[in-house]
């Protein structure tokens, strides 16, 4: 087996996964605000509540949903894992649909819904930067939403399978390649759900130095007034 029918391989199902998990999967924003309410205690009632929030209990928050997600992608790649090659394809799209799913969440967490054009571009973003890839050019394109996102996904299957075909080669040999399976969706969902993390969490202090620049301002507003002769 080469290496480069593999990479055709990982390409095309990481391709087929994210395109089909973006037209299917989705974390409903209004479920979710819930639970962060009730599972992990956060006194809010909207997304725009978090930024309120000490952004050190939200990278907590992010933190475990990280981990939830890597235990659901480790269990599903030893299931699939003990197929070999022949299930590649299969366990590729469940794990992209499970690291999408992350992503979303961690969107949400720090307070950036996804329910324009816009805010859907960012969150394709957000991926690319998980896996590497450098997509400034399309930026400028964000509102072809519909063009946007498959070039993105494109990217990201080029670069993951390049990325990762080294490591997947071990799934070759049956019952073996169940623990590489469950070890490599497992670190899979970690590296990406940490570069998202990191991402959301960076535009997210950026948000909040503009929301306190403008309060500032709006404070400042009558004292000025009383300064103008």
């Amino acid at each position: 087996m080469s290496k480069s029918w593999l990479r055709g391989r990982v390409e095309n199902g990481l391709r087929r996964g994210f395109q089909h998990a973006y037209k299917t999967v989705r974390v409903d924003p209004s479920t979710f605000l819930l639970q962060l309410r009730s599972a992990y205690g956060l006194p809010v009632t909207t997304f725009q509540g978090l930024y309120s929030v000490d952004v050190r209990v939200l990278d907590q928050v992010a933190e475990k949903v990280i981990r939830g997600g890597m235990k659901i992608a480790a269990v599903e790649g030893a299931g699939f894992g003990l197929g070999g090659v022949l299930t590649i394809v299969p366990d590729l799209g469940i794990l992209a649909a499970v690291t999408l799913r992350t992503i979303q969440k961690l969107s949400l967490i720090y307070g950036f819904e996804f329910n324009t054009d816009d805010e859907t571009a960012e969150l394709w973003i957000a991926a690319a930067t998980a896996a590497g890839v450098d997509i400034s050019r399309e930026m400028l394109e964000k509102e072809v939403i519909a063009k946007f996102v498959p070039r993105v996904i494109q990217r990201i299957a080029v670069k993951a399978s390049t990325e990762v075909v080294e490591k997947w080669a071990g799934r070759v040999i049956p019952l073996v390649s169940s623990v590489i399976g469950a070890g490599l969706n497992y670190y899979f969902v970690r590296a990406w759900g940490k570069r998202a993390g990191t991402h959301f969490r960076q535009r997210h202090l950026e948000m909040r130095s503009r929301m306190l620049l403008a309060q500032n301002r709006v404070l400042d507003a009558p004292s000025a007034a009383r300064l103008t002769p």
